[in-house]
């Protein structure tokens, strides 16, 4: 699929303003055209035809592309995020997030303030409740601090409590953070964030998948959550309440078939309540230093040495050097090494194995490769 333009922005905000189509049904949609605009110019036999896609819903986008009721709401989207300076990606677009693209309901659009990185897909969400305990702030602090030596980027939610704290802790380390907000990228909550807001920008990232203007309204937060855990390898919990929040972005993780780590806490404290129920279901891994998360992923992390010595590469076919060339120590999935070689995936694997074999690179689980 070529990329994207502004004319298939604007059609996707389109899309997202129709009733009865959710992102599911949008990514479904477009995935059957060259271009997100081409929807528009499909007829109702077409679009019905399409699996999950009602002769209701057809009629509804068929209606738009004649009456453009939302044309002017998705224009001003467009003008507003260059206004703002912000960036917009697609889900068909290169740079979209791989770990958030494997999720079951990945937004087809999100607006982003700052820069996102490949090397941010190396992501831990760190959440918790936004009246921590002292004992919450100190291992908060501690945690994210030693975790971010290892080029981990800390993706958390911008709320009151062990967010902020989560946030604050890897910028004053000199680490990237990633903030997922529950409104438009131009309403920053809590207001007194707003100087963390554009702290985070400078070395790091803010995403949203909610529109300019939108408020912070509590039917947002659930939603946000799904993308803090699903940009992320892992969630760490520290400190909540059994019905908090951060709960429910364990539970996106969980559903996601992403590691989750809870901090104990006291059984007295209401904040400790629902770790310690992660923890005693057996739906967390009790963890009480960031050793015990970084293990859970085998070699993937570690701190980048300045002075790391040049690989000899003369034992390796054209084809093995090849494949490490575009091997780094963040994993690459097997599709995206066969694209980036232009070669088959059955002869990537070929290589790769070798490679192992010879000891220059790793398999992680889900077919990921990173150099050993």
């Amino acid at each position: 699929m070529p990329a994207f333009s502004s004319e298939d922005y604007i059609a996707l905000l389109e899309l997202s303003k129709i009733e009865g189509i959710g992102v599911n049904k949008i990514r479904n949609i477009v995935s059957n055209f060259s271009r997100a605009i081409d929807v528009f110019s499909s007829d109702v036999t077409d679009l019905a035809s399409i699996e999950g896609i009602s002769y209701t819903i057809a009629k509804r986008i068929i209606l738009e592309a004649t009456e453009n009721k939302y044309k002017s709401f998705a224009e001003n989207q467009i003008n507003l995020a260059t206004k703002n300076k912000c960036g917009l990606i697609s889900y068909w677009d290169e740079d979209y997030p791989y770990l958030l693209r494997k999720i079951y309901d990945p937004p087809v659009l999100i607006f982003t303030k700052g820069e996102y990185l490949r090397s941010d897909e190396n992501s831990i969400s760190v959440v918790g409740t936004r009246n921590p305990t002292n004992y919450g702030r100190k291992f908060t602090e501690k945690i994210v601090d030693e975790i971010i030596q290892y080029n981990i980027t800390i993706t958390s939610g911008l709320a009151r409590g062990i967010d902020t704290i989560a946030h604050l802790s890897a910028l004053k380390g000199n680490g990237r953070s990633i903030a997922v907000l529950g409104s438009g990228l131009d309403v920053i909550y809590p207001p007194e964030n707003k100087k963390l807001y554009f702290n985070i920008i400078e070395s790091g990232c803010v995403i949203s998948e909610y529109p300019f203007g939108t408020k912070p309204d509590a039917i947002n937060f659930p939603k946000r959550n799904r993308i803090i855990s699903g940009l992320s390898l892992g969630t760490l919990v520290i400190e909540s309440d059994i019905d908090g929040g951060a709960m429910k972005t364990a539970y996106y993780a969980l559903d996601q078939n992403r590691e989750v780590f809870a901090l104990p806490g006291n059984v007295d404290a209401k904040q400790s309540r629902g770790t310690n129920n992660l923890i005693q279901t057996s739906r967390a891994k009790l963890i009480t230093t960031s050793e015990e998360i970084l293990s859970e992923f085998g070699n993937r992390f570690k701190v980048q040495s300045k002075t790391e010595k040049p690989i000899d590469t003369s034992s390796l076919s054209l084809f093995e050097e090849k494949i490490f060339n575009i091997i780094n120590h963040d994993p690459l999935h097997i599709d995206q090494i066969s694209e980036k070689t232009e070669l088959q995936t059955s002869e990537c694997l070929v290589h790769l194995l070798s490679l192992e074999f010879k000891g220059f690179v790793k398999q992680l689980p889900g077919k990921l490769f990173v150099r050993n």
